[in-house]
Formats: structure tokens, sequence, C-alpha cells
């Protein structure tokens, strides 16, 4: 049911529980500073989603997947990342010296925003087929690649001891790329996955997806399009 605000009750509910949840956890977190950094993140994502709510809404499972990931990264933000005492516990149940709870994260940005991505893509710039898989891969990890370098350039500009529990590398000077890759093997697993359902309960995915590789505009463009362009210009000029 519709709330006349533009949300529903299963999306006020999420809300509600995102909102307790970062009040709970933004008492006493164990590094102020970080805490604060860490939830720029938050300051951009929420308000944002609450204003396209109104004029553009996704499913119920979309605003599921991102609460989970925003509640996962709120927890790594009280604690700091390489502090998390699940993390420990995943060292420990791999024999690993230094704590993966920012891996899961990761890994769980890919696995759960590559659908409300896809969702977005489909909706909005109406793709189908392979693009309909391929592209929300691609924004995945070119958004993983963007937050890469924003932790870079914020930890840069703070003090040193912020800066580095910030960017949680934990001395792996491979932790970027490898945070990256694990987006991109989140993401791909989904849209796997979705694939797969698809393929399994849509008639027509074999031919929307072959059509998806048929080229629809013979026409070149670069060089050929701008002379379009300029010749299109000169008779407007003329006929002005």
């Amino acid at each position: 049911m519709t709330a006349s605000n533009g949300f529903t009750r299963y999306q006020k509910f999420l809300l509600a529980t995102f909102v307790v949840l970062w009040i709970v956890l933004a008492v006493k977190p164990y590094y102020r500073q970080d805490w604060l950094l860490e939830n720029i993140l938050v300051a951009i994502l929420v308000p944002t989603g609450l204003l396209i709510v109104r004029y553009f809404r996704l499913s119920n499972l979309s605003y599921t997947l991102i609460t989970v990931f925003l509640i996962l990264h709120i927890i790594g933000a009280h604690y700091t990342y390489e502090k998390v005492p699940f993390g420990d516990t995943i060292s420990a149940w791999f024999g690993a010296e230094r704590n993966h709870y920012d891996r899961v994260v990761h890994f769980s940005f890919g696995f759960l925003l590559a659908y409300p991505i896809r969702e977005m893509f489909l909706r909005i710039a109406s793709v189908r087929g392979l693009w309909g898989y391929f592209l929300p891969l691609d924004v995945t990890l070119a958004c993983s690649a963007i937050f890469e370098i924003f932790e870079w350039l914020v930890a840069a500009v703070v003090n040193p001891q912020a800066g580095l529990a910030y960017l949680g590398s934990q001395g792996d000077i491979w932790d970027a790329q490898k945070d990256m890759g694990l987006a991109g093997l989140g993401a791909l697993i989904t849209m796997t996955l979705i694939a797969l359902v698809n393929w399994r309960y849509d008639d027509r995915f074999g031919a929307e997806f072959c059509d998806s590789l048929r080229v629809k505009n013979q026409m070149p463009l670069g060089e050929v399009r701008l002379r379009e362009l300029i010749r299109a210009r000169e008779q407007r000029r003329r006929g002005g």
C-alpha cells in the first residue's frame, strides 16, 4: 500500500530500522573521527534516496538490498572496519592475520547493489539482453573504483591517523585492488543468478539476448557524425 508521501509501509519499516540502528551505532563509536568519515557515504546516499523515492520508486527487493548494505557499512563505521568482531571470527575460520570484515562489505557492495543498479538501467535506460547484465556489472566496478579514489582523497586531507583508519588497508599494498575485485565478483554472481532466473522463466530470454547484440544503427559515429552535424548546421543557417 502506497503512502501519500510516496513511501510504502515496508519502505517506512526499512527506513525506521536503519535509523534506529544508525542511532545506536552512533553512540560511542571506537574512533569518532573515522566514524564521521565513514558516514559521508550515508549522508550522501540516504538523503538522495529519500528525495528520489518521491519521483522514482524501486522495488521492495532493491530497497531491502540497499538497506542491508548500509547496515553492514554503519557496523563497520562504528567499530572501524579493521576492528569489527565478526571480521576477527572470519579471520579465525580461514587462519588469516588481518580482519576481513572490509572484504565482506566490498563483496556485498557488488552482490547487494548490482540488482538495484540493474533495475534502474532497465526502467530508465530501457536496456535489454546482454546490456542489462553487463552494464550493472560495469557500473558496480566503476563505483567501486570511484570510492577507492574518494577514500584516498579523504585520507590525504585529514590527519594521518584518521586517514589510515579510514583506508583500512591494514598493511596490504593491494588492498584497493582486492576490494574492487571482490565488488566485481559480487556483482558478477548476482548478474549470473538473475540471468539464470530469467533464462528459466522468461521465454523471450534467448531472443532478447541475441537481439541486444544486433547493430541497430549501421552508420558510424565519430567523424561521420561530426560531418553530419556541421552540414545540418550550415543548412539551418542558409535556411534562416
